[in-house]
């Protein structure tokens, strides 16, 4: 083996030979490299190399199989997530709360923190055992799921949502770089595509056993059954317990090796996983952050006490505009700690920094789909309740058909999506991005249409067609940014991702749909609004797809540096 940095030359890849004459011809996709710090077993490595994609193209059955547990995780993430939705009207009743509450709630409350998780609880998942980081947040998110069923006030439930948002934050990292590992470029969309299905039918799902689990207690119970749990109570409750077994057959599944290539260049010292953890923690948490900073040197700290300063400002501004402190100063919190963590990323890893976070490309990618997410979000949220409240619907009812159409929708959208896209890019380097943008324009006119509807039949339809055209931007978007990456950052990219689409999307999205609804009294015309966001969404999509070129010249000329290094050290 050759050492490099805190990594180590595999010789062997999958299908392939490489002696010291063929190093110099690796490839991005060809060139395996391990954490030296994170060593599987050699049972565990054989397997793991078994599953890995061959040279010709071909994944294993292993793979489709671990793919199919991760569809199921990504389920049961948005069916926690999303149950809100369902039992929103009856929550608001008995805890006392408003539209622009229940926004914050499922928006604001949960994603602020799934974002902020993401950061640290990615670069782990560049780092450490992503089976067993998945299993550890998969169990976290079900238990304070189940707790939500026993808040007695919306502060208390807003405390169980952002224990699920931290939990739910090592999904997407641990998954997309899992598959990133199991399949091939060429079929890395389509496979991306299949687990981003799980979202919408996660949240079809939660709808509908929300909404039957609710209706039907409350029937056989009308003053509450028994420890006087109420329907909406026991809905929390029977969704969150089943993902603590789930948890468990995750912790199965064997992790394969790394994609790791000599794109590695940069990560010089060998860093034990926790030291990583916390040293992210460190760049996101006030008031650590200003410690971090100050290790950096008097200049670096007085950036972050100016960048504190003015966001503090902004949360003053907005809030003598009248709008309400802990919105906004969840967002400002949320600004700061992603300000700061990239500020950081900066000294400690400048090659990271420089694709992930600096890279025009991947930021126009992120902010494409993230207003694409803030009306997907608002759309998945605020259906249900116009369906209960504005039409009349029964729970069951509009949980079986606003969650059948919506799951429906989005099963085909991001099916459609990674067929399409990767024929695209079979065409073009960019031709992905086409999807994103189409994603971004399609589905306004439908989502107008939706919420001028008087009959649930005409809700569904509508909601079917614009579901189904945002779903398109989510495999293609994913993929795009993983391809922007090198291997050893997949983790930190798409939690990169994840957290400007959950920045912009959903912490903004859902509640500003019920602040402009407690305000106006009209939960119809607060949806229309959404629309205002496509144009854009597309423009940072076209920006995207004119920027990405460079992208893929600077992510290869690094690849290249570290190439040379690999030859020198040989």
């Amino acid at each position: 083996m050759i050492r490099i940095g805190n990594f180590e030359k595999i010789d062997r890849v999958p299908g392939d030979t490489y002696g010291s004459a063929e190093i110099a011809a690796a490839t991005p996709e060809t060139f395996t490299m391990t954490h030296t710090y994170d060593a599987i077993a050699d049972k565990t490595a054989a397997s793991g190399a078994a599953d890995k994609p061959t040279k010709e193209g071909r994944t294993s059955g292993y793979a489709w199989y671990a793919l199919a547990v991760l569809f199921l995780v990504y389920c049961l993430n948005f069916i926690d997530r999303q149950i809100l939705s369902i039992l929103a009207e009856h929550v608001k009743k008995d805890l006392g709360l408003t539209d622009q509450d229940l926004g914050f709630l499922y928006g604001t409350a949960f994603g602020i923190f799934y974002a902020l998780f993401g950061i640290p609880l990615g670069r782990l998942a560049d780092h450490w055992r992503r089976v067993r980081l998945l299993s550890i947040g998969l169990g976290l998110w079900s238990a304070m799921t189940a707790l939500s069923g026993t808040a007695q006030n919306g502060a208390i439930l807003a405390l169980a949502r952002i224990g699920v948002g931290v939990g739910e934050a090592t999904a997407s990292p641990c998954a997309y770089s899992l598959i990133s590992d199991w399949f091939p470029a060429g079929r890395r969309a389509t496979a991306l595509a299949i687990y981003s299905a799980g979202l919408f039918v996660g949240a079809g799902l939660s709808l509908f056993i929300g909404g039957l689990i609710v209706e039907n207690w409350d029937a056989a119970f009308p003053v509450g059954g028994p420890l006087g749990l109420v329907g909406w109570r026991v809905a929390f409750l029977a969704v969150g317990l089943p993902g603590v077994i789930l948890a468990f057959w995750v912790l199965t599944l064997r992790e394969p090796l790394r994609e790791q290539a000599a794109q590695a260049a940069g990560a010089t010292v060998s860093k034990s996983p926790l030291k990583i953890l916390l040293e992210d923690l460190s760049a996101i948490l006030p008031p650590l952050t200003l410690a971090d900073a100050a290790r950096r040197g008097p200049g670096a700290l007085a950036v972050n006490i100016g960048m504190m300063g003015m966001i503090t400002f902004a949360v003053f501004l907005m809030t003598r505009a009248g709008e309400p402190l802990m919105q906004w100063a969840a967002i400002g919190c949320g600004v700061y700690a992603v300000a700061s963590w990239a500020i950081s990323l900066r000294s400690r890893d400048r090659n990271t920094f420089s694709l992930v976070v600096a890279n025009p490309a991947m930021a126009f990618t992120i902010i494409s789909y993230g207003l694409n997410s803030f009306l997907a979000y608002s759309v998945l949220f605020w259906t249900a309740p116009f369906a209960i409240r504005v039409l009349g619907t029964d729970p069951s009812t509009a949980g079986l058909f606003v969650g059948g159409t919506g799951a429906a929708a989005g099963f085909l959208g991001v099916t459609v999506d990674g067929f399409v896209s990767d024929r695209l890019l079979r065409w073009s380097p960019r031709g992905r991005l086409l999807v994103v943008i189409f994603g971004a324009i399609a589905p306004a006119p439908f989502v107008l249409l939706a919420f001028s509807s008087s009959s649930l039949l005409g809700l569904c339809a509508a909601t079917f067609l614009a579901g189904a055209f945002a779903a398109t931007a989510l495999g293609a978007a994913g993929a795009t940014v993983q391809d922007i990456a090198l291997p050893r950052m997949r983790g930190t990219a798409i939690a990169a991702f994840t957290i400007g689409t959950t920045l912009l999307g959903l912490a903004l999205g859902p509640y500003m749909v019920g602040r402009i609804s407690t305000v106006t009294g009209d939960l119809a015309f607060a949806m229309k609004c959404l629309t205002l966001v496509s144009p854009i969404a597309a423009a940072a999509g076209i920006l995207a797809y004119r920027f990405l070129p460079a992208a893929i010249v600077q992510r290869d000329a690094i690849f290249a540096e570290a190439r040379q290094h690999v030859r020198a050290s040989h």
